[in-house]
Protein backbone atom coordinates (compact mmCIF):
# COMPACT_ATOMS: atom_id res chain seq x y z
CA UNK A 1 0.00 0.00 0.00
CA UNK A 2 2.84 2.33 0.83
CA UNK A 3 4.40 1.83 -2.60
CA UNK A 4 1.09 2.62 -4.33
CA UNK A 5 0.67 5.71 -2.21
CA UNK A 6 4.17 6.92 -3.10
CA UNK A 7 3.62 6.27 -6.81
CA UNK A 8 0.37 8.23 -6.81
CA UNK A 9 1.98 11.07 -4.86
CA UNK A 10 4.80 11.27 -7.40
CA UNK A 11 2.23 11.26 -10.23
CA UNK A 12 0.37 14.15 -8.56
CA UNK A 13 3.60 16.14 -8.25
CA UNK A 14 4.54 15.49 -11.88
CA UNK A 15 1.05 16.52 -13.02
CA UNK A 16 1.26 19.69 -10.94
CA UNK A 17 4.64 20.63 -12.40
CA UNK A 18 3.49 19.93 -15.96
CA UNK A 19 0.31 21.93 -15.52
CA UNK A 20 2.29 24.86 -14.11
CA UNK A 21 4.66 24.60 -17.07
CA UNK A 22 1.77 24.64 -19.54
CA UNK A 23 -0.01 27.52 -17.80
CA UNK A 24 3.04 29.72 -17.29
CA UNK A 25 4.78 29.03 -20.60
CA UNK A 26 2.61 29.83 -23.63
CA UNK A 27 5.27 28.57 -26.07
CA UNK A 28 5.24 25.07 -24.59
CA UNK A 29 1.45 25.09 -24.46
CA UNK A 30 1.08 26.19 -28.09
CA UNK A 31 3.61 23.63 -29.34
CA UNK A 32 1.78 20.86 -27.50
CA UNK A 33 -1.61 22.11 -28.69
CA UNK A 34 -0.29 22.09 -32.26
CA UNK A 35 -0.36 18.29 -32.15
CA UNK A 36 -4.14 18.34 -32.64
CA UNK A 37 -4.55 18.52 -36.42
CA UNK A 38 -7.49 19.99 -38.26
CA UNK A 39 -8.74 22.15 -35.41
CA UNK A 40 -8.76 25.91 -35.04
CA UNK A 41 -6.56 27.52 -32.39
CA UNK A 42 -9.53 28.04 -30.08
CA UNK A 43 -10.68 24.43 -30.47
CA UNK A 44 -7.13 23.16 -29.89
CA UNK A 45 -6.82 25.20 -26.71
CA UNK A 46 -10.22 24.09 -25.48
CA UNK A 47 -9.38 20.44 -26.19
CA UNK A 48 -5.99 20.83 -24.45
CA UNK A 49 -7.45 22.26 -21.27
CA UNK A 50 -10.29 19.74 -21.27
CA UNK A 51 -7.73 16.92 -21.47
CA UNK A 52 -5.71 18.51 -18.66
CA UNK A 53 -8.88 18.75 -16.57
CA UNK A 54 -9.75 15.08 -17.10
CA UNK A 55 -6.20 13.94 -16.31
CA UNK A 56 -6.17 16.14 -13.20
CA UNK A 57 -9.51 14.75 -12.03
CA UNK A 58 -8.28 11.17 -12.45
CA UNK A 59 -5.00 11.84 -10.64
CA UNK A 60 -6.80 13.67 -7.83
CA UNK A 61 -9.28 10.80 -7.46
CA UNK A 62 -6.46 8.25 -7.26
CA UNK A 63 -4.67 10.36 -4.68
CA UNK A 64 -7.82 10.73 -2.59
CA UNK A 65 -8.53 6.99 -2.69
CA UNK A 66 -4.99 5.99 -1.73
CA UNK A 67 -4.87 8.51 1.13
CA UNK A 68 -8.19 7.29 2.50
CA UNK A 69 -7.16 3.64 2.23
CA UNK A 70 -3.86 4.35 3.97
CA UNK A 71 -5.64 6.29 6.71
CA UNK A 72 -8.15 3.47 7.23
CA UNK A 73 -5.36 0.89 7.41
CA UNK A 74 -3.48 2.99 9.97
CA UNK A 75 -6.63 3.40 12.11
CA UNK A 76 -7.23 -0.36 11.95
CA UNK A 77 -3.61 -1.01 12.95
CA UNK A 78 -3.89 1.38 15.93
CA UNK A 79 -7.13 -0.30 17.01
CA UNK A 80 -5.47 -3.74 16.87
CA UNK A 81 -2.57 -2.50 18.97
CA UNK A 82 -4.93 -0.93 21.51
CA UNK A 83 -6.87 -4.19 21.74
CA UNK A 84 -3.61 -6.10 22.29
CA UNK A 85 -2.66 -3.65 25.06
CA UNK A 86 -6.06 -4.13 26.69
CA UNK A 87 -5.66 -7.93 26.53
CA UNK A 88 -2.24 -7.69 28.18
CA UNK A 89 -3.64 -5.38 30.86
CA UNK A 90 -6.43 -7.87 31.53
CA UNK A 91 -3.93 -10.73 31.84
CA UNK A 92 -1.84 -8.67 34.25
CA UNK A 93 -4.92 -7.81 36.29
CA UNK A 94 -5.94 -11.47 36.43
CA UNK A 95 -2.41 -12.49 37.42
CA UNK A 96 -2.33 -9.88 40.20
CA UNK A 97 -5.73 -11.03 41.45
CA UNK A 98 -4.58 -14.67 41.58
CA UNK A 99 -1.31 -13.84 43.37
CA UNK A 100 -3.13 -11.88 46.06
CA UNK A 101 -1.09 -8.74 45.57
CA UNK A 102 -3.24 -5.62 46.00
CA UNK A 103 -3.62 -3.50 42.91
CA UNK A 104 -1.51 -0.39 42.72
CA UNK A 105 1.24 -1.73 44.99
CA UNK A 106 4.77 -2.01 43.84
CA UNK A 107 7.31 -4.43 45.31
CA UNK A 108 9.89 -1.63 45.38
CA UNK A 109 10.46 -0.04 48.78
CA UNK A 110 11.01 3.65 49.46
CA UNK A 111 14.81 3.19 49.30
CA UNK A 112 14.63 1.98 45.73
CA UNK A 113 15.60 -1.63 46.43
CA UNK A 114 13.23 -4.52 45.96
CA UNK A 115 11.29 -5.81 48.94
CA UNK A 116 12.20 -9.39 48.05
CA UNK A 117 15.56 -10.93 47.17
CA UNK A 118 16.48 -11.21 43.52
CA UNK A 119 15.79 -14.53 41.82
CA UNK A 120 19.45 -14.97 40.87
CA UNK A 121 21.69 -15.55 43.93
CA UNK A 122 24.73 -14.47 41.88
CA UNK A 123 23.21 -11.05 41.32
CA UNK A 124 25.85 -8.47 42.29
CA UNK A 125 25.21 -6.50 45.43
CA UNK A 126 25.03 -2.76 45.20
CA UNK A 127 28.52 -1.27 45.30
CA UNK A 128 29.22 2.11 46.82
CA UNK A 129 30.07 4.86 44.35
CA UNK A 130 33.76 5.48 43.71
CA UNK A 131 35.22 8.53 45.45
CA UNK A 132 35.71 11.54 43.27
CA UNK A 133 39.25 12.48 42.29
CA UNK A 134 40.34 16.06 42.73
CA UNK A 135 41.32 17.81 39.52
Amino acid sequence: MLALKRIVTVAVMVYLLLSLLFILSPAVRSSLMGLGEGLSNLAQERQFFYTMFVVGAVVLTLHLITENLDSAMLRRNVTQHENKINELKAKLYDHQQRSGQPLGTNPVSQTGSTAYPPADPNWPAATPPAPERPL
